[in-house]
């Protein structure tokens, strides 16, 4: 970025003054897109507000708020009185104070220095989560139809309150803000079977998605790894179904052997304290139940759930991640079983939308069966879909008969659909354009554009997850509605939704980051007018709205921003160290040798000179602001620099690529230090070190770790590459150009085997001249456990 461009960035970064005349959208449903007319000239200047409003006008003056600022209820209205309340409760976390509130409802007209909150059920606004914010000099004013726009008004102006990151008085700019969301539907979806929240935690994860405008949270609660929603009527879904042992190192004690239990469920009262804190919040709770596959907890706690004349044994809880062929069999017995669990989960959630899962039903165990093959005869139906149509045909049938709505993944659409079924797409988008045209409502939330269970940069320090990246600005480009659909057919899209499946993510914390910030670009996707959404005015939005997140506490990911280095050679061969973030926004300011990072360090431009041994420290900064953490390059030597994570090696092939945390700590069982992130193929881990000059490298060392391979691929199983050993505990095996031939190294791995964590590899190797590509694999005799490098060095002779 120049400096002219770079110097206009940061001026935006923190500029009040808005833009004029963007169209208010005049519809929630079908996406009705809205024009924009943004003059050129003033396209840059855009309140630091996300999402970004509908319509902006600018005014004369500002408005200064601060404690002797009084927050008025009009008309003693108590739900005002309330939003009113927690707009004050936020100002005094962020900016240390607290203006009363006036909810009496005998304030004669409204006063000078008064913020006031005005519910008008006449007003003219398009719907229910629309308003208008009047800023002036004297006060503001934030008036909506329905309590949920009227929450959305005072979440904008607490974000203009808290833009410049101070505490104490807030200059806000006068101006008038008409604002309506695009889309009815704005959710984030939180996967609690395959790792569980607390409480607190989801309550921490709803309030954020109000202070983004989201609306929906899809809370998945059961799968084939845990039943986490107690159901009184059926006390062994959570006393044997919320518990597995896991998979590996974690799953026993390091001492004696003993199976350590993974568990969590809530109880109905937590579910209450949930969906009532929602409430408040204008967000709406749509839970999953999981049906007829993901199954396997449910039936490891009523065995008679199952395919009985298939099954052997009961299954236990899964520790595995993926498709599984446990399904609920067929029987009325079952169906009474889920209705009665039904009837007790819509006494909890009071929303339209119950969500029946529907995806991977693997159909192996009804293929098998005698008695399901002989109602599926006896019902007249086509194949093993055509019975999972009429099965969520029955299940839609109930929930239409409690005045609830039936909504599924797009695999429900195989073998017909009930007309009144709703359809989420996560396979790319084809199932939402099948199911708009064939009439029925859908939301979009589509595999891999919206999985925020896919890493989000390639950075070395990248936390664990699927690739390939789903990064920020792929994120913010996501358009809701599909090309293929005509504006009626568009009608049908109700809106959009990330997804957050955590098999990888067993923190609260690996949560946030992989929530926050995309979740910022999500909630302009699908609130602001289409052709208002701007890149370059959203990141400088964004720099106020991550110091937001550091205030909170929100552990949100920096790796648009983080400093990348890479090593590059000048014309004479001489190593230089190039310097690097996603985004190519903001200034990167470094640091070589000791001291402090900070705004008066050196400002990065070109690329430098490379020294070893040295340490480098470099973070990206916007106005004074860092936007990421400082990243450090320290190599040792000269044979340092031609490390390389597995990060940095390229896989063989485009399989199901993983970044996995390992199960046990870098020092092995019992050890204190942090897992390591392992990055491996899970059908083939084979890796390349490309451009490796070997004239001078006399051995490698290699890094490596281990995780259990408890991955269940279905039908894809054959596709898993297994290598014979080499020697009597396997070896790492490397070789020049190709993956065929001779080793040019073999590193044994018996070291590796007598430890859960890292280990050190190291062999010669075998005298090559120029540059070549490294292939490297594991000879070891089986898939499971499944072996991984974490790095890779080159030693010279």
């Amino acid at each position: 970025m120049s400096g002219k461009r770079m110097r206009a960035a940061v001026a935006a970064a923190v500029a009040l003054s808005m833009v004029t005349a963007i169209t208010l959208s005049a519809c929630q449903r079908g996406g009705q897109d809205a024009t924009a007319d943004v003059p050129a000239a003033q396209a840059s200047q855009i309140t630091p507000v996300i999402p970004l409003p509908a319509k902006v006008q600018a005014r004369e003056g500002a408005f200064v708020l601060d404690v002797s600022t009084r927050l008025q209820a009009a008309g003693g209205n108590a739900d005002a009185a309330r939003i009113a309340r927690d707009f004050a409760a936020r100002l005094q976390r962020l900016r240390g104070f607290a203006p009363n509130v006036d909810a009496s409802g005998n304030a004669a007209g409204e006063a000078a220095h008064t913020v006031v909150f005005a519910i008008d059920p006449q007003a003219a606004l398009p719907n229910d989560e629309a308003y208008n914010l009047d800023i002036g000099p004297q006060g503001a004013r934030i008036e909506a139809r329905a309590p949920a726009g009227l929450f959305y008004g005072a979440v904008t102006l607490w974000q203009l309150a808290t833009a410049d990151g101070g505490r104490g008085a807030a200059t806000i700019a006068a101006q008038r803000i008409e604002d309506a969301p695009r889309f009815g539907w704005r959710g984030l979806m939180l996967d609690s079977a395959r790792h569980f929240q607390s409480v607190e935690q989801v309550k921490t994860l709803i309030d954020q998605m109000a202070l983004h405008k989201l609306n929906t949270f899809h809370w998945h609660l059961t799968d084939d790894q845990g039943w986490r929603i107690e159901i009184k009527k059926y006390p062994k879904l959570t006393q044997v179904g919320s518990c597995r042992i896991p998979a590996g190192a974690s799953g026993h004690d390091p001492v004696t052997g003993a199976p350590i239990p993974y568990c969590g469920y809530y109880t109905q009262e937590q579910i209450r304290e949930v969906v009532r804190y929602a409430a408040e919040r204008y967000v709406t709770i749509v839970p999953e139940i999981e049906m007829p596959g993901h199954a396997q907890a449910a039936i490891a706690a009523y065995p008679e759930l199952g395919v009985s004349d298939v099954l052997k044994a009961p299954p236990p809880v899964s520790p595995d991640w993926g498709v599984h062929t446990y399904l609920f069999n067929t029987q009325d017995s079952t169906f009474v079983f889920l209705e009665d669990v039904l009837a007790e989960v819509t006494a909890l959630f009071p929303g339209r939308y119950i969500h029946i899962g529907g995806d991977e039903a693997a159909k192996d165990q009804w293929q098998a069966s005698p008695s399901i093959q002989a109602q599926k005869t006896a019902l007249g139906l086509k194949d093993e879909m055509a019975m999972q149509s009429w099965f969520v045909a029955r299940i839609e049938k109930y929930l239409g008969s409690h005045n609830r709505s039936l909504i599924g993944w797009d695999e429900i659409l195989e073998g017909g659909l009930p007309p009144r079924a709703t359809v989420m797409s996560w396979r790319g988008i084809k199932g939402a354009v099948e199911a708009a045209r064939a009439g029925h409502d859908v939301v979009l939330a589509p595999a891999p554009d919206l999985y925020f269970d896919h890493v989000q940069s390639d950075n070395d320090d990248e936390a664990t997850g699927r690739l390939a990246a789903m990064t920020l600005k792929s994120v913010y480009g996501f358009e809701p509605v599909p090309a293929e659909l005509t504006p009626d057919q568009a009608k049908h899209v109700l809106g959009a939704q990330a997804n957050l499946w955590t098999e990888h993510k067993r923190s609260f914390e690996a949560v946030e980051r992989a929530y926050f910030p995309r979740t910022a670009a999500l909630a302009e996707a699908v609130w602001s007018p289409k052709g208002a959404r701007d890149w370059d005015g959203f990141l400088r939005r964004l720099v106020p709205q991550m110091g937001r997140y550091q205030a909170q506490k929100v552990q949100a990911s920096d790796a648009a921003f983080a400093v990348r280095f890479e090593v590059e050679r000048d014309g004479q061969g001489q190593p230089l160290l190039k310097l690097s973030n996603q985004v190519g926004f903001g200034q990167i300011r470094y640091l070589e040798g000791k001291g402090e990072l900070s705004t008066q360090s050196p400002l990065y431009g070109a690329p430098l000179a490379l020294r070893p041994p040295t340490v480098f420290q470099a973070a990206t900064y916007v106005d004074g602001r860092a936007l990421s953490a400082p990243r450090r390059y320290a190599p040792a030597d000269l044979a340092a620099l031609s490390q390389r994570t597995g990060n940095r090696l390229r896989q063989c092939k485009g399989g199901l690529n993983l970044r996995m945390e390992d199960d046990a700590p870098a020092d092995g069982i019992g050890g204190r230090s942090p897992r390591a992130t392992l990055l491996a193929d899970v059908f083939d881990p084979c890796w390349i070190y490309e451009g490796a000059a070997l004239d001078q490298v006399g051995a490698i060392e290699v890094r490596v770790g281990q995780v259990p391979f408890n991955f269940q691929l279905w039908h894809d199983t054959p596709k898993v590459v297994t290598r014979a050993a080499n020697g009597p505990e396997g070896a790492l095996e490397v070789r020049a150009d190709t993956c065929q031939g001779a080793p040019i190294a073999v590193l044994p791995l018996g070291s590796a085997r007598r430890t859960a964590g890292l280990t050190t590899l190291r062999a010669k190797l075998a005298p090559t001249a120029g540059t070549h590509d490294l292939c490297l694999v594991f000879a070891s005799g089986s898939h499971d456990p499944l072996w991984a490098i974490e790095r890779v060095t080159l030693q010279p002779r």
